[in-house]
């Protein structure tokens, strides 16, 4: 019998539903989860774009992951939208306390191109956020903002998955999404190899929160008790269906459909 798995969720709240906390609760119920969370920002967003990022202040943050984490618990902890340094350092100092596994998804940049994450916080995720991480998961872009390297190929994904591994992260699974091709490889690295996820790339608009989606469910999985290939083969799997069967919802940089599972494969 699979193990429900708790995760808690500490990341922005997307207005739209398509990513942030709202696409993470409905990917970690979707694969049989249990979803917590401790919500960092209010954004005012839809397909077109965020028109509005409003904090929650630190102390609420805080109070939210420890309700949590004081009465149900949490397996994993996955973290996205942090959005400055000092909310950074909280959670960093959060998970150093806790000791629980985190999935690490260095959020940015919104897909319509809203910064999500202040410049002087980029240090503080790399510096305190990602030595904590079990599992960091950027794409070519924050992984070159966080390395200052070059990721415009899959061996550039490489060599700056070996680069975060060494600044402390446990694994690194390295997005190829932005890395031109007719097919996408994603890389999961370790510090004992290496394995690549590749497939077509699906020509779509309906793109929105793939990141969000892709963390939480690898953050399902090992809070589930899967060992870390599997989580990530299954989370891959998962959101290359949902793409699949994106909804075709709003004008711009469309939602995936989370709840494909409900009703099977296209």
């Amino acid at each position: 019998m699979q193990t429900l798995g708790r995760v808690l969720i500490i990341a922005g709240s997307d207005s739209g539903g398509g990513a942030g906390v709202q696409a993470d609760i409905k990917t970690v119920t979707a694969l049989g989860g249990y979803a917590a969370t401790a919500i960092t920002a209010v954004t005012v967003q839809n397909t077109l774009g965020v028109t509005g990022v409003h904090p929650i202040p630190l102390s609420v943050i805080e109070a939210q992951a420890r309700a949590v984490l004081s009465d149900i618990g949490a397996d994993v902890i996955k973290t996205g939208m942090l959005g400055d340094a000092a909310t950074v350092d909280l959670v960093a100092r959060l998970l150093a306390e806790v000791g629980v596994p985190a999935v690490v998804d260095p959020v940015m940049v919104a897909k319509g191109g809203a910064s999500l994450l202040a410049a002087d916080a980029v240090a503080a995720v790399r510096e305190r956020l990602i030595p904590h991480a079990a599992l960091l998961t950027p794409n070519a872009p924050e992984a070159a903002t966080l390395t200052g390297l070059t990721v415009e190929t899959t061996d550039d994904l490489r060599r700056a998955g070996d680069v975060l591994l060494g600044a402390g992260a446990r694994a690194v699974l390295m997005k190829g999404g932005h890395v031109a091709g007719e097919r996408v490889v994603d890389l999961l690295l370790t510090h004992d190899g290496e394995t690549a996820f590749e497939g077509e790339r699906i020509d779509s608009r309906h793109t929105h929160g793939t990141g969000c989606t892709l963390a939480s469910a690898c953050a399902t999985g090992l809070a589930q008790g899967l060992p870390l290939e599997a989580a990530v083969a299954r989370a891959w799997d998962y959101v290359h269906e949902a793409m699949l069967q994106a909804p075709g919802f709003g004008s711009g940089h469309g939602p995936l459909d989370h709840g494909w599972p409900l009703r099977g494969r296209a």
